[in-house]
């Protein structure tokens, strides 16, 4: 499996992302798939997991209410919208597909994507 992420770029304060993550692979559907960030000089932390038929899902405490992940298992995508954005959420963001279950542990996931970058202005 191989993972894009994408949608990444400059917002102020306030404003909306959506990041996508495509995956090639045809194992990719019955897959769950976390996001993962990193900001400059912190290690990477968990934002938010979706389990491989979209019917489980998991937030950071610090993203719940404004981050929200889905998918379309039919264009081998899953996305995170991210609303009411804040400087603190700056970061690079990493996609991954987990091998078994999802959660907040980074040592399920398997496949990572090369990361997107989020700046977020104040």
């Amino acid at each position: 499996v191989q993972l894009q992420a994408s949608g990444g770029g400059l917002v102020q304060a306030g404003g909306s992302l959506r990041l996508s993550c495509a995956a090639s692979g045809h194992t990719f559907s019955t897959r769950g798939v976390g996001w993962f960030r990193q900001a400059p000089g912190k290690e990477r932390e968990f934002v938010a997991a979706i389990a491989w038929n979209g019917g489980i899902t998991y937030y950071a405490e610090s993203v719940k209410g404004r981050i929200t992940i889905s998918r379309d298992n039919a264009k081998n995508t899953v996305y995170l919208q991210m609303n009411t954005l804040k400087p603190e959420d700056t970061a690079v963001y990493y996609c991954a597909a987990a091998s078994l279950r999802v959660g907040s542990n980074q040592d399920l996931y398997t496949y990572w994507g090369q990361g997107t970058q989020v700046t977020v202005s104040s």
